[in-house]
Formats: C-alpha cells, structure tokens, sequence
C-alpha cells in the first residue's frame, strides 16, 4: 500500500503538467500553430537550396605558381641583341613587353644574386646600385630611339645626360624591375631626344628621372 501510495503522489504533479496540454488542443491554438508550419518548411528548403548553390558555385583556390602569368613577349633578348650594342656584363635589358617604336617602350631586367654587382654592392646587403638602375631604363630608351626610321644607328646614339632622378625604394635580388621610357621631345636636326623613365617593383616606382639621349648622325 505504501508502495502503491508513494506512486499515486508522484503521478498527481503530472497531472497538472496535462492541463496545459488541453488548450494547446483547442481550435483556435491549432490554428494558430499550424499557420507557420509551412513557412519553416519553405525557409529550410530555400536555405538548402542556396546553400548547395554556393557551395557548387564557388570557386576553387588556385595554386600561387598558376595565379601570376608570364609577362608577354613582345621583343626577346636576341632581337635586343640586335638593337643594342651592350653585351655581358652590361647588357641590363632581358625582354621588351610593350613597344611602339619612336614613342614608348616597357622592358623588364630580372635581378638575380648571380648579377656581377652584387658581391661588391653589398656582401652583406645585395641592393642594385642606382646608377645601374639608371643605365638599365637609358639602354630601354635606346631601344626605344635607335630604329632606322627614328633615331639612327646604335653605333651613335648615347646617353647625354639625366635630370630630376630619383630612387624611391631599394631593388634587392629576386625583384623584378620593369621599365617604361616615353619620348617627350625629339630633335631630329640636332639629334637630341628627351625622355620621361618610371622603374617599377611590383607596381610600385623604385627610380625615375628625365632623359637626354644624343644621335651623333644628327646635322647642325
């Protein structure tokens, strides 16, 4: 009896955990809470929908060595061999990337720890000397200048002088530095040509300056 006793107490609080229950069954709560049933529904269905649409959607990561293309060919080192007279060590052009002759062109010079300048300018600190960042965009401007239909032949045009140089950031082994030299005046009858020149290393200008270029072929 005690057992049965103690088991009829602990089933009358349950009791009054069923009264809640009967109005939840009443009209008007069914209605009430049947109404946004099919809403979840909907919004579950769409959310799967644009969450598997995306996922397909998206993009896969690029490996770094696929991301960055090669810069483009326009003039390669042994057509540059044929229009400048520099040779090794002092050849500072490796290719041409963009040319319109007489006018403008952009070369690039891939600084590598093999250059013959680096174990004096600095054992300890490899920068690219500035004056040969300098002869590197005037060999670019050569290119630029010493076509038949411009400026004449390699054997007489040189570099006569620079103005307003400035060097912006250090070039360091590994960089590449990419030119563009643009003709701002040409004398033909005196033979002088001056040039706007930006180096850049990973867009950002590292050296630029006013060139002045000079044809000996000129006539006074």
């Amino acid at each position: 009896m005690s057992a049965t006793s103690s088991s009829l107490f602990s089933l009358t609080p349950a009791q009054s955990l069923v009264q809640p229950r009967k109005l939840l069954q009443s009209p008007a709560s069914l209605s009430l809470s049947a109404s946004p049933l099919p809403s979840l529904k909907s919004n579950r269905q769409s959310n799967l929908i644009v969450c598997c649409s995306s996922q397909e959607d998206a993009p896969k990561d690029i490996p770094i060595e696929l991301k960055f293309p090669a810069f483009p060919t326009v003039i390669d080192i042994n057509q540059i061999r044929e229009i400048l007279p520099h040779r090794f060590p002092f050849l500072l052009v490796d290719r041409v990337i963009e040319y319109n002759p007489g006018v403008s062109a952009v070369a690039i010079k891939n600084v590598t720890i093999n250059d013959n300048f680096f174990p004096g300018h600095f054992p300890e600190r490899p920068i690219m000397p500035g004056v040969l960042m300098v002869e590197a965009m005037a060999q670019v401007g050569g290119i630029v200048m010493l076509q038949p239909e411009v400026g004449g032949s390699r054997d007489s045009f040189f570099f006569a002088g620079i103005d307003k140089v400035r060097f912006r950031k250090p070039v360091i082994a590994g960089d590449t530095l990419v030119m563009r030299m643009t003709l701002t005046k040409f004398q033909k009858r005196f033979g002088i040509a001056k040039m706007d020149g930006k180096a850049y290393v990973g867009g950002e200008v590292v050296c630029e300056g006013e060139f002045l270029m000079a044809s000996g072929s000129g006539t006074a």
